[in-house]
């Protein structure tokens, strides 16, 4: 049992997306601590191998822009986190086609096709919870992301809709909505901006990243990692078809 929260999912089986780094990891290492079964998928074979040695998790090596193997991913899990996820950024007039395509398959098909493959044994046991990692980008655009922030307003209308669906069997589905979080590829992008703009990286996270966000700080993956687990939690039956912001406020602006 967590001592942090008290959290007990032992027998709980829980599929991680995207598990090899960043929120995953978190969440996967989260979830481990509370007694679960880990199933830690990720494209990245060698991190994720490595990942679940660590937690004596299970690793599956699934690339997600392929849908087709994302079928039956799900059979047999209690919870599920829709991790996964890539950017490209570029104005909309010039973005890749391909790129597109690939983003939605990644962060939209194949989730619908865990979640499909899941929630018939949910529904056998009564209980069930989905959690979907998506981003402030559900609620809110930015400019030159046009495939990101697609997949994550198609997301948030899965997770309302597979709320509506499981609200009778014990299954809820909920969307975590976190601004920037301190993930290899943020950090890699203010490290970039840092040396491009010749500025300290603090000046980037600042003035770039969190110009719109009153809390001028980074989201820990930790963070993000403990509002999922506490959606498995007691007293959390009634919390369904929400979007959870953590954004520091800036969808309070």
């Amino acid at each position: 049992m967590s001592e942090r929260t008290g959290l007990d999912l032992n027998g709980k089986r829980v599929l991680v997306t995207g598990a090899a780094s960043g929120i995953g990891a978190a969440v996967s290492r989260r979830f481990a601590a509370a007694g679960a079964e880990v199933i830690a998928v990720d494209r990245n074979a060698d991190a994720v191998a490595a990942l679940a040695d660590e937690l004596g998790a299970r690793a599956r090596v699934v690339d997600l822009a392929d849908p087709d193997d994302a079928d039956g991913l799900g059979e047999g899990a209690d919870v599920v986190v829709n991790n996964a996820g890539l950017q490209h950024v570029a104005p909309l007039h010039e973005f890749p086609t391909e790129v597109f395509g690939t983003i939605l398959r990644v962060m939209v098909e194949s989730p619908f096709r865990i979640v499909r493959s899941a929630l018939p044994g949910m529904y056998r046991s009564g209980w069930g919870r989905v959690i979907n990692i998506s981003s402030v980008h559900g609620l809110r655009a930015s400019a030159f992301k046009s495939a990101y922030v697609t997949a994550k307003h198609a997301i948030e209308g899965l997770s309302k809709t597979i709320a509506l669906e499981g609200a009778s069997y014990g299954v809820t589905s909920n969307c975590l909505n976190p601004g920037f979080v301190r993930t290899p590829l943020v950090e890699r992008q203010v490290a970039e901006q840092a040396r491009l703009h010749r500025v300290p990286e603090e000046q980037v996270t600042e003035d770039v990243l969190l110009a719109r966000t009153p809390v001028k700080r980074l989201v820990e993956p930790d963070e993000v990692a403990e509002f999922a687990a506490w959606l498995c939690g007691p007293g959390t039956t009634s919390i369904t078809g929400a979007s959870l912001s953590m954004d520091g406020g800036w969808t309070a602006n």
